[in-house]
């Protein structure tokens, strides 16, 4: 591995102990200079030919609505798994089938944290396509962590401010943690440069580029929380503002999620040895198994949609409005009576009628087994796209 210095340490006191806070250099890496070449160039190819395919396969799908939908609530509720939360991709989507009051409030923290997500990504997204939007910058940054932040277990992690005193990850306190971040008087000079190397002329390749940044992030760690996420985020925000992809169709929590110790040693040894070489293989590895995956669920999904189709039309006496609702389910795949009647614009007889027509036709399924307040899933869909996101699948790895 290539040795380099990537930082230095600064000896401060905290709690009444001594404390070694990291402080990075300015990138790009220096002193060797990074060299695309070898297995890392070959990494790099397959990466960029990787987000190509899924770039197409955006362009190609009957529906790119769909696509995003599915794609944004899965990373919105891994990367909120990857923190802590305990909401599920279907604890969402339950919550987004209810109407009126019952939608006014998230039905708990771990909801309200994923729909805080979903909220951040929308503003960042119309933010840097607008020409009057805020331009990619740590005020921009500010602006998606308020968003992000919002509610009651954000109201005391400042939401949309740097952080003004020290934080740590691993250990119950600085003095035994597995790292520490830059001190607070540090932060200005730091961010400052992180903020330069954003709009910098640099002769490496865009995505090296973004895989650098998502590190020096993470190692700054300028916010008290959602650092995380903010990190993984800032990926899909580059790689769409840097036009490596039309459309925000990558999302590396599931890679980063299966992979999680080995993603956190990648990270601390670019910190105690300068193993930049190493992160990058590791993340452009991430890059072309997550695009690949991206486009093979994109043509399963749509394949399921297609032959549903086939068996909803076949069914004898399918109405217009129950095809109507079919054609809808894979943007709403949980529903609920009112849900169904304000998205088809009909009458609570004819909603129910069109919701048992594609129950008869095997595609929506009761979930509650009550008499009222019922709910229906488009169940063969929702299995699909919730892989990797139950508790289960994500404890541990």
């Amino acid at each position: 591995m290539t040795s380099r210095s990537t930082g230095r340490f600064e000896r401060t006191r905290y709690g009444g102990e001594e404390v070694a806070a990291f402080i990075p250099f300015p990138l790009p890496p220096a002193e060797p200079a990074i060299a695309i070449e070898g297995t890392l160039a070959e990494r790099l190819g397959a990466a960029s030919h990787a987000l190509v395919r899924l770039d197409l396969a955006g362009e190609m799908v009957p529906s790119l609505d769909w696509f995003l939908y599915a794609f944004v609530r899965k990373e919105a509720v891994l990367s909120s798994q990857i923190e802590g939360t305990q909401a599920t991709l279907v604890d969402l989507l339950n919550f987004e089938a209810q109407s009126g009051a019952e939608k006014a409030i998230p039905p708990n923290a771990d909801v309200e944290e994923v729909c805080n997500y979903l909220d951040a990504l929308r503003f960042a997204r119309s933010e840097l396509a607008s020409e009057t939007g805020l331009p990619l910058s740590m005020r921009f940054l500010n602006e998606v962590h308020r968003r992000l932040m919002r509610g009651v277990r954000g109201a005391e992690k400042l939401p949309g401010e740097v952080r003004r005193s020290q934080n740590w990850i691993g250990g119950s306190r600085p003095g035994n943690a597995v790292y520490v971040p830059p001190p607070p008087h540090a932060l200005g000079e730091v961010l400052g440069a992180f903020e330069r190397y954003l709009h910098a002329e640099d002769s490496l390749p865009p995505l090296v580029r973004a895989g650098l940044l998502h590190v020096q992030f993470e190692t700054i760690h300028p916010y008290l929380d959602g650092n995380g996420r903010i990190g993984r985020l800032l990926v899909t925000l580059l790689l769409e503002h840097w036009k490596l992809m039309t459309r925000p169709l990558l999302y590396l929590s599931l890679f980063f999620k299966r992979h999680r110790q080995e993603y956190f040693r990648r990270l601390n040894a670019v910190r105690t040895a300068g193993e930049w070489e190493s992160w990058l293989d590791f993340f452009l590895d991430g890059v072309a198994t997550i695009a690949d995956e991206a486009v093979a669920s994109a043509r399963e999904l749509f394949a399921l949609v297609a032959a549903d189709r086939t068996r909803v039309l076949a069914q004898e006496g399918t109405s217009v409005l129950a095809l109507r609702l079919f054609e809808l389910l894979p943007r709403h795949p949980v529903q609920t009576l009112n849900t169904v009647m304000s998205l088809i614009e009909t009458s609570k007889p004819t909603a129910g009628k069109a919701i048992d027509a594609l129950v008869r036709a095997g595609v929506l399924t009761e979930t509650t087994g009550k008499r009222r307040d019922r709910s229906w899933a488009y169940g063969s869909y929702l299995d699909r796209l919730k892989v990797g996101t139950d508790l289960d699948a994500n404890r541990g790895g």
